[in-house]
Formats: structure tokens, C-alpha cells, sequence
């Protein structure tokens, strides 16, 4: 493998301008060499700030693909489009990072993981919130039996009044749903992950489209026309894992509440819990009295400096992903986990379609 990872960006958008690229540049063992958008002038941009001096660019990911020096492709598209790009890109010889959601549905997703089975390439995809410093704490813990059998847990991501009014969020056709798919789909990644349970037995799940019409609508991002909002601006599961734990899911872009949350979980065990409500708290009972403990998470008390001390989230799942390429090691996100996630979104959006519980593995 050459010295360094070769990269082709296919998307140039606010994913890949606020997360992707910046943390690629930052990675001294990779390059960015192709740059595709639907809108040439954001894929030339992106080439200006982020690419190699004789960086490409086009409108036609199939051009990246024919390349044949490139090894990785990111895809950093709208939803609709993850799997028929990440399929292609996996069959023409490339690993693939792709932003979350995984795909629309299940089907599709199920598409991406057989693909990667297929041709012995590396998928993975952009679940990044399992790589901030509470959520890899947190794990621990759980490897470590701090939890016992987690059989509750609760995976949150609550807006007050934050909608995405850019880009294509508010399109049901391109984004396959809203707040769910979005953000929901983070802290469920990150609940699962934790509780290292990804078989799931049935879910029931109602979406709601109550707050889309309502104006001024004191969104922080200004207002959208009437009748552009297409997505709900809440989903809520209730899922059934095939052990027998429980997992609730919230997830809303508008919701008249005051403890916004977002991308959070709760577990509870039979040996202890966690929840992330006021920073990372753990608790439980130890010599016959309770106990919670709240790890020191940031590294204060320097003059002019307060922080982790770590790798910022993006960068460190940039390094891990590029890792594994180099290394011929698992992804830190494998494909399997990431359809798991996708399958439960379903669930609950036909769930709330029909009224009825969704069972998995009829």
C-alpha cells in the first residue's frame, strides 16, 4: 500500500466540510484526490481547502471510481443515495466510509453489507458520537461488567426548536424521514453499541407531524416555507431486543420541552446504570449503600486551556477508519451493526405507519 491513502470525497457538502475533510486533513498517512458534488463549484472549493495540488474534480462519481490509484471513497451524499454509491464503490475495488444513516431502509442497507461481504472491502459507516470521551468511558464500563445484564435503556436525541432547514433534511423522498433517521439513528447507534445488543425481537413506534405549520416558528435556524417541512418532527420507539431488554427511543427536531438532548443514552443493569443527563454519571449500590460516580472528563486547571486532552470525535474516527484500511483490521463501526440500526428505524416508521408492532425475522 503506498505511503499514504489515497481518498476520493464524493459529496462536498455541510457533512463533508464540517466534519469529513477537516479531520482527513488533519491525518498525516492519507490525501484527498478527487472531489465530486452535484454542484462543481462546492466540489472545487472543497479541492482548494482540503485536496492535494493536482486534487480532480467532477459532477459523475463513476469518474473517482475508474480511478484506479484511489483507495478510498467517502460518500457523503443524501441518504437516498448511500447505497447505490457505496455498492458501486465497494465493486469497484474501493473501501467505503459512509455518512449515517447507513441507507433508507433495511433493504438497502442489507444491499451495502452483502456488497462489502462480496468483494472483501472495508465499510464503514460515520457513527460518530461512539468516539467522544464519555461514550468510550462509558463502554468500558459496560466491557468491564459495571453494568451486569443492561435490560433497560433509554436512547435520547431531543430538540427543542432546531430543524435543519438546508440541504435536503426536510425531504422525505431524498432523507427517507427527519429527526429519526437523522439524529435518532445516533443515539440509538451509540445505545446498542454500549450494550453490545443488536438482535432485535419487535418495535412499536409513532411519529408525529404536529409542530411543521405552526408559524413564526421560533426555529433556530429561521423558518421554512408552509408545506416544505415533508418529515415528522418527532419519532418515538419502544423495542424489544430478542433477550428480552428494552429500549426506549426519542427523537425530535421540534418539541415543546425544556431539556433538549442529543445523541445521550441511559442504561440500567442488574450490577449498576449510567446515564449521561449531567455529564457522565454512573451508579449503583456498593457496601449496601448507593454510589454514583462522575468521571473527570476534561483536563482543566492550565492557564488558558480547558479541555479533554483527547482527539476531537471526528478525528479520532478519521484515524481508526484509516487504521483499519492500513492494517486489514474490523472497522471501529462494522456494517452489521450499522444494519441493525437501520432495520430498527424501519420498524418504527411502519410501526407508526400501521399501527401495529413490527416484528423483526418473520
Amino acid at each position: 500500500m503506498a505511503e499514504k491513502l489515497r481518498i476520493g470525497i464524493i459529496g462536498c457538502g455541510g457533512i463533508a466540510n464540517g466534519k469529513h475533510l477537516p479531520a482527513l486533513k488533519a491525518q498525516p498517512d492519507a490525501e484527498m484526490v478527487w472531489f465530486c458534488d452535484i454542484i462543481k463549484e462546492r466540489a472545487e472549493q472543497a479541492a482548494k481547502t482540503y485536496g492535494t495540488p493536482d486534487a480532480k474534480v467532477c459532477t459523475d462519481y463513476r469518474e473517482i471510481l475508474e480511478d484506479k490509484t484511489v483507495d478510498i471513497v467517502h460518500v457523503l451524499t443524501p441518504n437516498r443515495s448511500h447505497s447505490i454509491i457505496t455498492v458501486d464503490a465497494l465493486e469497484a475495488g474501493k473501501h467505503v466510509m459512509c455518512e449515517k444513516p447507513m441507507a433508507i431502509n433495511a433493504a438497502e442497507a442489507k444491499k451495502m453489507v452483502d456488497a462489502a461481504k462480496r468483494t472483501g472491502k472495508k465499510l464503514t459507516i460515520g457513527y460518530q458520537n461512539r468516539h467522544r470521551p464519555d461514550s468510550l468511558y462509558l463502554k468500558t464500563e459496560a466491557e468491564q461488567g459495571t453494568f451486569g445484564d443492561i435490560y433497560y435503556a433509554k436512547a435520547t436525541a431531543i430538540r427543542r426548536r432546531a430543524v435543519p432547514t438546508w440541504g435536503v433534511f426536510m425531504n422525505e423522498y431524498e432523507q427517507g424521514g427527519g429527526p429519526l433517521i437523522d439524529i435518532g439513528t445516533h443515539a440509538l447507534d451509540l445505545t446498542m453499541w454500549c450494550m453490545n445488543n443488536y438482535k432485535p425481537k419487535y418495535c412499536v413506534g409513532t411519529t408525529y407531524h404536529k409542530l411543521g405549520d405552526k408559524f413564526p416558528t421560533g426555529n433556530a435556524w429561521g423558518d421554512w416555507k408552509p408545506g416544505e417541512l415533508t418529515v415528522e418532527d418527532s419519532a418515538f420507539g419502544f423495542i424489544v431486543m430478542e433477550n428480552g431488554a428494552t429500549i426506549i427511543l426519542e427523537s425530535s427536531w421540534a418539541l415543546n420541552m425544556l431539556d433538549p438532548r442529543e445523541a445521550i443514552t441511559t442504561l440500567c443493569g442488574t450490577e449498576g446504570g449510567a446515564d449521561m443527563l449531567d455529564g457522565l454519571r454512573i451508579n449503583g449500590i456498593r457496601n449496601g449503600r448507593p454510589y454514583i460516580l462522575k468521571p473527570g472528563l476534561g483536563a482543566g486547571g492550565v492557564d488558558f486551556y480547558d479541555g479533554s486532552g483527547d482527539e476531537t470525535p471526528a478525528n479520532r474516527e478519521a484515524r481508526l477508519w484509516l487504521e483499519a484500511v492500513r492494517n486489514d483490521t474490523e472497522p471501529f463501526v462494522t456494517p452489521e451493526q450499522a444494519y441493525a440500526v437501520s432495520s430498527i428505524l424501519e420498524g418504527i416508521y411502519t410501526s407508526a405507519k400501521t399501527g401495529e408492532p413490527y416484528y423483526f425475522n418473520k
